[in-house]
C-alpha cells in the first residue's frame, strides 16, 4: 500500500497527464490545457488572482525552455511554489492557534 506521500506524488502525475493529453503534444500542457487544469484543480488560487492575465503570466514564468508548452518538470515548479506559500500560511495559522 502506498504511503500518503507516494499517493500525493501519483495524484500529481495523474492530474498533469489528464490535462496534458487533451491536445497537441502529449506530455506537455498548452496554454489552454494549463488554464483548464488551473480552473479545475487550482480554482481557489485562480479565483484569488486579481489579474485576468494571471494564467498567461504563469505560463510565461513556467515555460523555462521557451517552447510554448509546460512539461512535467516545469509544472512541478508551480506546485512547489504554491506548496511553499500554503505551508507558510499553515505555519502562521498554527502559531495563531497556539496563542489562544
Amino acid at each position: 500500500m502506498p504511503s500518503e506521500l507516494e499517493s500525493a506524488m501519483e495524484s500529481l502525475i495523474k492530474v498533469f497527464h489528464k490535462y496534458a493529453s487533451k491536445e497537441g503534444r502529449s506530455g506537455t500542457l498548452s496554454r489552454r490545457e494549463l488554464r483548464e487544469l488551473m480552473e479545475a484543480e487550482l480554482s481557489t488560487f485562480l479565483a484569488s488572482q486579481k489579474d485576468p492575465a494571471a494564467v498567461d503570466k504563469i505560463m510565461k514564468d513556467l515555460d523555462t525552455n521557451g517552447d510554448g508548452q509546460v512539461d512535467f518538470e516545469e509544472f512541478v515548479s508551480l506546485v512547489v511554489g504554491l506548496s511553499i506559500a500554503c505551508e507558510q500560511c499553515y505555519k502562521m495559522h498554527m502559531m495563531t492557534k497556539a496563542k489562544k
